[in-house]
């Protein structure tokens, strides 16, 4: 620490860090570079785990009727009652938390440094851990609190919750350090999703409508009984041809639009002849902005539930019946409210009973998606002014632009701002369209699926893939 940082901000961090890190259970890195058959074996491994959590219930606790987290699930990649009841939900909050301090310039860190990134890892962990105590505390006692038998069986109840997050921490550390490839959280969204969207399709368990859940499934049992009334359409939200084909199309769109970008030509001032481009895709903010739409949403529902139910179970105060209502037999989805109108209705049956709300609802996700995407261009380092400043820290500079801040910022000013807005516009009317048209995996899942599949894409072309494993190679194609 430098004796300008001292009784600063920084400093204390510093400090702190320091005097912590030794505690704070880690996984080292590998002493050299696995190959890529290994990592991907390693990958395998950590979801393994990470499925295997997914179908162990909570010892000592009875699953509530109605799962009040529904609508976090797809972007925690949790299983209601089980040791991923959280899911990856800390992890993300902990480092969204962190985002924000990075961004808001609290601490003032070099990431050129390798101690100074090094500490950002260090207190990213710890913040973890404070979210992961915090979190399950809360969760564990307020939803399986009240069914629980006595005082030691809701600590031994918390200390599981705590225990399996920590260890998905781990697995997804283990993951991002170089045993694995790319990220654990993105793994397990995926995974989450992909699983979701196989049960639509597959499922042989009975509907309630006379056919099996999964689509294809269904496909065969009206073939088998002559009856083709139930394909295209179906009651109780049950997956359905109709469905099929939305989710394909969301798929197709997702994909296109991820290649729509403007390209700046750049050259190197440290290496002559040295030239390439920098791409400002139209999806600029990535999905971050639907997360915080999402997670949002589930927070004010999950606070509507515990207001409700604590305060206006019959629904008859007025000034609460404004916030939200709930219906005292299935309290997992407001009626009424302000609640009502920002939580989805999915399927067309939910739809053609309140068309309106489905309007609102579109209307809401592409308002508070594209107000996300504003403020996390500021927060998390993406704005004209911070690109610019990493262009010339690499390097770099624009043709025919001076090599200095002001005019390479002015340049990407032209392009950034409108980007953001234009492609959080399309990113909230594809999530909240795709939603109330019931899409296998929700909106959401989808939206979060495609970007990391092809995240995953660029990460085996990045490591030439083709060159350790040619089968592998031939089937993504040379370049």
């Amino acid at each position: 620490m430098t004796e300008q940082e001292e009784g600063t901000p920084t400093g204390f961090l510093r400090t702190i860090i320091s005097k912590a890190e030794a505690y704070i259970p880690q996984v080292p890195k590998p002493k050299k570079k696995i190959p890529l058959h290994v990592r991907l074996m390693w990958c395998g491994l950590a979801l393994f785990i990470y499925m295997i959590m997914g179908q162990t219930p909570l010892y000592g606790a009875t699953t509530p009727a109605f799962d009040f987290l529904a609508f976090a699930r797809v972007i925690f990649a949790s299983q209601q009652g089980t040791l991923v009841e959280l899911g990856i939900g800390p992890i993300v909050t902990a480092g969204l938390l962190m985002q924000l301090l990075k961004g808001s310039e609290i601490f003032h860190l070099d990431f050129k440094k390798p101690e100074d990134r090094e500490l950002y890892q260090t207190a990213t962990k710890i913040v973890t851990y404070i979210v992961i105590i915090a979190e399950s505390s809360l969760y564990g006692m307020a939803v399986y609190g009240p069914r629980l038998p006595s005082h030691e069986a809701g600590f031994i109840l918390v200390g599981q919750l705590i225990g399996a997050s920590a260890i998905i921490m781990l697995l997804d550390e283990m993951v991002q350090k170089g045993w694995g490839l790319g990220s654990g959280i993105s793994m397990f969204i995926a995974a989450g999703v992909a699983q979701q969207v196989i049960w639509s399709l597959f499922s042989p368990i009975p509907g309630g409508d006379g056919g099996p859940v999964g689509v294809f499934a269904n496909i065969v049992h009206s073939m088998m009984a002559g009856d083709y009334s139930n394909l295209l359409f179906r009651t109780n939200q049950l997956p359905a041809m109709f469905g099929l084909f939305v989710t394909a199309g969301v798929l197709l769109i997702l994909v296109y639009t991820q290649g729509i970008k403007i390209e700046i030509p750049i050259v190197s001032t440290k290496y002559r002849g040295f030239s390439a481009v920098y791409p400002i895709k139209l999806m600029y903010v990535s999905n971050i902005p639907v997360i915080l739409a999402s997670a949002l949403t589930a927070n004010a529902v999950f606070m509507g539930q515990i207001l409700w139910a604590n305060f206006n179970p019959r629904n008859a105060n007025p000034l609460l019946n404004f916030v939200g209502m709930f219906d005292p037999t299935s309290p997992s989805t407001p009626t009424g409210g302000i609640l009502y109108y920002i939580t989805a209705p999915r399927g067309l049956d939910i739809v053609a009973l309140d068309p309106q709300r489905a309007v609102l609802y579109i209307l809401f996700m592409v308002g508070i998606v594209v107000l996300f995407g504003r403020l996390w261009i500021e927060l998390g380092g993406l704005s004209a002014k911070s690109a610019a400043k990493n262009l010339l820290d690499a390097d770099v500079q624009v043709p025919g632009f001076r090599r200095s801040k002001q005019p390479v910022e002015a340049l990407l000013e032209k392009y950034i701002p409108s980007v953001t807005i234009i492609g959080s516009m399309i990113l909230g009317l594809i999530a909240g369209t795709s939603d109330v048209l019931g899409t296998f995996g929700s909106g959401t899942g989808m939206l979060l699926t495609v970007d990391i599949l092809i995240n995953y894409y660029n990460l085996l072309v990045k490591e030439k893939v083709e060159e350790v494993m040619p089968s592998l190679g031939g089937f993504l194609g040379r370049k």
